[in-house]
């Protein structure tokens, strides 16, 4: 009789070296279809059964403490851990250097028993989860745990193909870690799906994070510094903001002073305020991304600074589309290019005298915008500056469709530079381009003339529809 564990490692092992399965016609061998990409045939070779070491699925209350052993033991050994499908409760499960469990994808399940913490890690050098659902069940956190999965000071952390949910607070926590966090799906978390704080060289690629109370892919650092995180190819959605604010919460991918970061093509739909929003992080790139139904600011580069590339996004519905802002904190520096913008909306998930929404396209310092197409937009196609802040900004050959004013820049005292040259502005409500002093309008129809004696202003080669 051939065991399941032997069937299994056979089965690996044909898929992974491409051994014959039969004859085909003619009497040619025909090959084993490769293995598919949600099962780890390296994980399988060579593992611990943990079912052959007296851990079931349905265990009593030993399970966490024969589970922690055997890791333990495995990791020794530098082996992998191997869960058989079925459900395993389990609590404070603290994984030591070399850790590497896996199982059956969406099979084998750790269950959250509650008493205090599920899965940490501090120190280690490696971790590895792979192929697992980690189940928290909505079930109590002890005040010290602030996630799930806490992994702290890991160089390599790699968590892959596995599923998250239910958890209390944080789904995964990753602090002053490197490594990958890829092909994982993260739902029901209270909080955050992702909080990775302090990283080095991060990889967080192919998730799928959704329903989650206040934010799902979270890059930040204690002090503003380079992280190097990239973020890309993930799957966002119905992302909210329970603890409510006017942006500190309910943004699907969120820098904050994290420098040279990137962030593209993910697809994000439904998040209570941006689909993506760099807080005083320099350097990021945000490029290929599609944004939908964004509830406030679909893209936002914001506060202190220092280099901005955004490009090749798709913006279709949100209060504002991209906003590159705040030159009076220091935010400064960027390029927005071949951009796609429309559908906006005139009001925002929250009121407040200052706010403003319906803008396609707003910068204010040290950025050219070119190549961008925005349409069905309530109030401004582009806002160039606000009140003095405003300073070498460059706006050529964007259209700006179905708008009620194409253009709005600022022409209020102190105001630095700004080229509008060669747009195209077509169905304007209320004017292609006019002057602002802060909200008020202060001009008449500047698009076909010369700036009318604002020095400031360089106005030549736009079309008026």
């Amino acid at each position: 009789m051939i065991s399941r564990r032997t069937a299994l490692t056979m089965l690996a092992q044909g898929f992974g070296g491409g051994l014959a399965l039969g004859m085909g016609a003619g009497g040619l061998p025909r090959q084993a279809f490769a293995a598919p990409s949600s099962v780890s045939t390296v994980d399988l070779r060579g593992s611990i059964d943990a079912g052959q070491n007296g851990i079931t699925p349905g265990g009593g209350d030993r399970q966490s403490r024969k589970l922690r052993d055997l890791i333990a033991k495995a990791a020794r050994q530098n082996t992998p851990v191997f869960l058989p499908p079925g459900n395993y409760p389990v609590s404070d499960l603290d994984l030591p250097d070399g850790t590497r469990l896996t199982g059956v994808p969406g099979a084998s399940r750790l269950i959250y028993s509650g008493d205090g913490y599920m899965l940490r890690a501090d120190g280690a050098r490696r971790i590895e989860l792979s192929n697992i659902v980690i189940d928290g069940g909505n079930r109590w956190l002890d005040d010290q745990t602030p996630a799930l999965v806490h992994l702290r000071g890991v160089a390599d952390a790699t968590i892959d193909n596995c599923e998250i949910v239910g958890s209390r607070k944080v789904a995964v926590q990753l602090e002053r870690c490197g490594g990958r966090l890829d092909r994982t799906r993260i739902s029901g978390a209270a909080e955050y799906g992702l909080y990775a704080v302090e990283s080095s060289g991060l990889l967080v690629t192919g998730n799928t994070v959704f329903d989650c109370g206040n934010g799902g892919i979270l890059i930040h650092r204690w002090t503003k510094g380079v992280d190097g995180t990239i973020v890309t190819g993930n799957r966002l959605y119905r992302i909210g903001a329970t603890n409510g604010g006017t942006g500190q919460y309910g943004n699907a991918i969120n820098l904050f002073r994290a420098d040279n970061v990137m962030v593209s093509g993910n697809h994000i739909s439904d998040s209570a305020f941006s689909a993506i929003r760099a807080n005083s992080s320099s350097n990021a790139q945000i490029a290929n991304n599609q944004c939908f139904n964004s509830g406030e600011t679909a893209i936002y580069a914001e506060f202190a600074f220092e280099g901005a590339l955004i490009s090749g996004n798709i913006v279709d519905g949100a209060a504002n589309g991209i906003s590159i802002v705040n030159f009076n904190e220091g935010g400064r520096l960027a390029t927005v290019a071949n951009n796609i913008v429309r559908n906006l909306k005139a009001t925002g998930p929250y009121l407040l005298d200052e706010a403003i929404f319906g803008v396609g396209i707003s910068v204010e310092a040290d950025t050219a915008i070119t190549g961008n197409v925005i349409e069905s937009v309530p109030l401004w196609g582009l806002a160039l500056g606000f009140g003095p802040y405003l300073r070498n900004v460059v706006a050529t050959g964007n259209i700006v469709r179905q708008a009620k004013v194409g253009c709005a820049v600022t022409v209020a005292e102190g105001a630095g530079s700004a080229l509008i040259a060669n747009n195209v502005f077509e169905g304007m409500k209320d004017g292609a381009l006019i002057g602002y002093r802060w909200k008020a309008p202060a001009t008449g129809e500047l698009g076909r003339g010369d700036g009318q004696g604002f020095k400031h202003l360089t106005i030549a080669g736009n079309r008026v529809g």
